[in-house]
């Protein structure tokens, strides 16, 4: 595939909070720390001290969850290089999107793996491991029960509710069990898994296992004991909120919109079949939509001996993986970027190394089919991205040899009746009004003509149109850009090769658009 970028900015696709960041925009520098450059981790790693203790219980967690699969050469060593105190985590993290979902989970995991190939390469001294942090204990299941594959919309029909990492994923083996061949790893690693989080770990592992991708679940007791004290201090003291809607109240006044609200608790209450909210009621407190009732000793008791019962939210989440990882950047989408620069206080406050945020991959493909339709119309790349209305018109205005704007008669109108509403102002004041709403009409009239004029020119070039119409509806469905709709096989199932390209030509240090466009094959001269 050939590859083209353009910037964020011509994608329009993104809020001004982020591509700002991405910009280095002074007043955004108070919430958070090293900009997102491969020569910022320099710093990151002479700071980044993590307990050996804690590399212990991260590497005995990872042996006992990766129990059961089938470890390729490097998975096993990055493994072993966990307890060395010069190996450091990249992390994306992600739901457990059925069939993986939309594209764009794959483009997080490639990034993060290119990531740590170029920081291996700049920093030779040190150890880089790309992790991926299942989302296990969301309990979203709308979410995730579907993908979008060849143009249809599939569903995953449960009754489970709860974490979705607990939830039995054999029913969708057996649902979803005529998926094309290429696929069919998918099946088997929901029919042989007794949760969907072991089915997600398990088919992540055949994609990206040789990479020396690790797959963590962190919904484990033994990783929780060690963010205990965080648990205590959040439902009795609140302290994270106070922290979060400060950061929000100062985003807000400096014109962005944020993305997150905190609670003055920010735990769910874990367990098997359900995931509610903490909540405090007077003396004691609930969780919501259940007849638990804790007083503020059973409560404190409770973290103490099953602290895996707590579960974080969008607030808390990102603390706790820095906490149980030695990490030094987060990669992310645009809305995580956006909800970690509402965090940096909380870290300060919890003393805890705020890392370094940087952008995913974006990324649109274009088949050989839809390219001929592009080199057709004359599309420029950026244009695909404009509104479908706004493109057209662009398009018609480009590709006619008729005068179709009325600019220059409707500037020449206004001019006539200025001139018309001073003499007659002249003789009476009160025609200054008669004189304004005729010309209102007059320049409707001369708008209406314009739209008519636009509107014949646009069905004089409809076969232009139809093109430029099917192009937008196959790179953006339903209005949404490709990777955030289209499941990965759309492409997979006919390029062997597509994890392979993806992973050559992705720079995870270049924040732009990158565009594919598969290449036509050339019969040999004879």
């Amino acid at each position: 595939m050939n590859l083209e970028s353009i910037t964020l900015d011509e994608a329009g696709c993104f809020s001004p909070l982020f591509t700002d960041y991405i910009k280095g925009e002074e007043k955004l520098k108070p919430h958070y720390g090293p900009t997102p450059h491969i020569e910022s981790f320099q710093k990151l790693i002479l700071e980044r001290n993590f307990p050996q203790k804690s590399r212990q219980i991260l590497q005995e967690v990872l042996h006992r969850q990766y129990g059961g699969i089938e470890k390729t050469e490097k998975v096993k060593f990055n493994l072993d290089l966990i307890t060395k105190d010069n190996t450091y985590t990249i992390t994306t993290g992600h739901q457990l999107n059925l069939f993986t979902g939309a594209l764009y989970f794959i483009y997080k995991i490639v990034t993060v793996i290119n990531a740590c190939k170029r920081l291996k390469e700049q920093y030779p001294d040190s150890n880089f491991i790309p992790i991926y942090w299942m989302a296990s204990e969301d309990h979203d299941l709308e979410e995730i029960s579907h993908f979008n594959l060849f143009g249809k919309k599939h569903q995953w029909e449960t009754d489970q509710a709860g974490a979705v990492g607990h939830m039995n994923p054999q029913s969708i083996a057996e649902q979803f069990s005529d998926l094309p061949d290429r696929g069919k790893f998918f099946i088997d690693a929901y029919a042989a898994g007794n949760t969907l989080a072991g089915a997600v770990r398990s088919y992540v592992n055949i994609l990206f296992g040789d990479q020396g991708l690790l797959v963590i679940d962190a919904d484990d007791r033994e990783l929780k004991h060690q963010f205990s004290e965080v648990i205590l201090d959040d439902i009795f003291s609140n302290t994270a909120n106070q922290l979060v809607e400060k950061a929000a109240t100062d985003l807000n006044a400096l014109g962005y919109k944020t993305q997150v609200f905190p609670r003055e608790i920010n735990f769910f209450y874990l367990d098997e079949g359900f995931r509610g909210r903490i909540i405090r009621d007077g003396d004691v407190y609930r969780v919501k939509k259940t007849e638990l009732v804790f007083s503020p000793e059973e409560l404190k008791k409770l973290i103490h001996e099953s602290p895996e019962k707590f579960s974080p939210n969008v607030i808390l989440r990102p603390l706790y993986q820095e906490t149980i990882l030695p990490n030094l950047a987060y990669i992310g989408g645009p809305a995580e970027i956006a909800y970690w620069l509402q965090l940096k206080e909380v870290f300060g406050h919890y003393k805890t190394p705020f890392p370094m945020l940087m952008p995913r991959n974006f990324a649109l493909v274009i088949s050989k089919t839809v390219m001929r339709k592009i080199e057709k119309t004359g599309l420029r790349m950026a244009q695909l991205f404009l509104p479908l209305d706004k493109l057209k018109k662009q398009f018609v205005a480009e590709n006619t040899d008729k005068e179709i704007h009325l600019d220059h008669e409707i500037s020449h109108v206004r001019a006539v009746f200025e001139t018309i509403k001073e003499k007659a102002m002249e003789v009476d004041k009160s025609l200054g009004g008669l004189a304004g709403a005729e010309q209102a009409k007059t320049l409707k009239s001369l708008e209406n003509i314009e739209k008519r004029i636009k509107k014949s020119e646009e069905q004089n070039q409809q076969v232009g149109i139809q093109q430029i119409e099917s192009v937008k509806e196959k790179l953006f469905p339903h209005g949404h850009l490709q990777e955030r709709h289209d499941n990965f096989l759309n492409f997979y199932v006919n390029d062997d090769n597509f994890l392979q390209e993806l992973m050559d030509k992705f720079d995870p240090f270049n924040y732009s658009f990158h565009i594919f466009k598969e290449e036509e094959v050339r019969e040999p001269a004879t």
